[in-house]
Formats: structure tokens, sequence, C-alpha cells
């Protein structure tokens, strides 16, 4: 997803999606803003990381711009590219580099007319086969099977991975599948020929009301050697 150029950027594997609730990264909750920026610019530094999607989680639309403005500069400034979640208007104050909705068609019909091909258009929370194909048509940069929030448990929903395998199989659309809650299902989405795994809770999980950083680290650090090491290689064109 990210047009960034970083060092060490796989181009033949599955590659890592971040999605940070901005409600977590307030700096209230235990976390000055010192702290969210030097914990965040730590994680963008963790491993190789396409992008990162900015979940609203519920804050007001001002709060929402002003929480993540500062990290959407960091992201960019590791090659990481930043996508705002529903808030158009918002995508566009902090100059992000994607925008990302639901299935709704007529919307996404909308936001590619509006903001593409300045920004990147992807939809979130694909359901079926009939929906994926109607998305598709109206030529997104991805689709995601899960939603930011949809990581209850410890591995992928199996229904996310079967649509992520059957996507990928037979169209050029990227895909992202949202793992689990464990940062080991980051291999297993990869086994099914996604292009991204989306980890949220495995990375950003909430401590004390506040990011555990440290962990955020680890946990990117790890599932990054599990795709450098066991993750399937995509047939690369000659």
């Amino acid at each position: 997803m990210s047009e960034s150029e970083t060092t060490q950027q796989p181009d033949d594997r599955c590659r890592l999606v971040l999605v940070a609730n901005a409600k977590l990264l307030l700096p209230d909750g235990g976390s000055d803003r010192r702290d969210v920026t030097t914990g965040f610019d730590a994680c963008m530094k963790a491993g190789d990381i396409a992008s990162v999607i900015f979940d609203h989680g519920g804050l007001e639309e001002s709060v929402f711009q002003a929480t993540i403005e500062p990290l959407v500069e960091i992201a960019q400034a590791n090659g990481v590219a930043a996508v705002v979640c529903d808030h158009s208007r918002v995508a566009g104050r902090v100059a992000a580099d994607g925008f990302q909705l639901g299935q709704d068609p007529d919307a996404l019909k909308a936001a590619i007319e509006k903001f593409h091909p300045a920004m990147m258009v992807g939809a979130c929370n694909v359901k079926t086969r009939h929906n994926a194909l109607v998305l598709g048509e109206m030529q997104p940069d991805y689709l995601m099977f899960g939603k930011p929030g949809g990581d209850t448990r410890t591995d992928a929903n199996p229904k996310n991975l079967d649509l992520g395998a059957w996507w990928s199989s037979m169209v050029e659309i990227p895909c992202i599948v949202l793992g689990g809650t464990a940062a080991d299902s980051a291999l297993t989405v990869a086994k099914t020929g996604a292009e991204f795994v989306a980890l949220g809770e495995a990375v950003f999980a909430p401590h004390n009301e506040s990011i555990d950083f440290d962990a955020a680290v680890a946990a990117i650090a790890h599932a990054n050697r599990l795709l450098d090491d066991h993750a399937p290689r995509f047939e690369q064109d000659d």
C-alpha cells in the first residue's frame, strides 16, 4: 500500500498493516504527548509496515484529527502510508495517504470519484463474495476483509481467511485480511495468499487505558520475523 521507499521492504510476501485506535493514542490515560509520539515512532521503526489505518474509536472529529495529526507525520517520515477511517475531512486536513470506508458501494464510488488518484481509497468490513465483486468493479486500491475493532479472537476470523484466499487467488486488486489478537495470526493470514495482514489488538492492546509501546514494538518485530521466515512467496513477473 505504501508508495514510499523504506529499507528492506519485501515485495514477495504478505506485508503488515497496523490498525491503531485513536482513542488509545490520546495523551491522557497515563501517557503524555511525548510518550505517545516517541512510542509510536519506535513502532514505525520496529519492522516492515506497509501502512497504518487510524480508526477514530468513537472520538469526536476535532479530537480525532488533533490526536492523529502528529502520528500521520511520523508514519510518513518512516515511509509508512497513513490511512484514515470514515472521516474524509480529517483525512484531507492531516494530508493522509488514504481514506477507508465501509462496504457501501455508493459511498465507495463517491469517495473514489472525489479523492482518487490523489489519495488511496479502500473499503473494509467486506463480508460476502458478492459484495466484494461489486466493490471490486469500482477499482478501489484495496478491499479489507474484517474491520477495525473486529479482532476479538486469538486468530483471524475463518470467514475473513476464506474470503482473502478466494479474492487473492483471482483478483489483482490487493486485499487486507484482519488478523487476530495474537501476532502469530499474521502467518495464518499470509498462508491465504493475501497481500496484507492487518494487526490491531495484537500490537496496540490497551494496558491500563494506554498502549504498552514496548510490547507493541516487540509484536511488530515478531510478526515480521514470522513473515520473513515462513510466509509463502508470491510469484514474481519476469
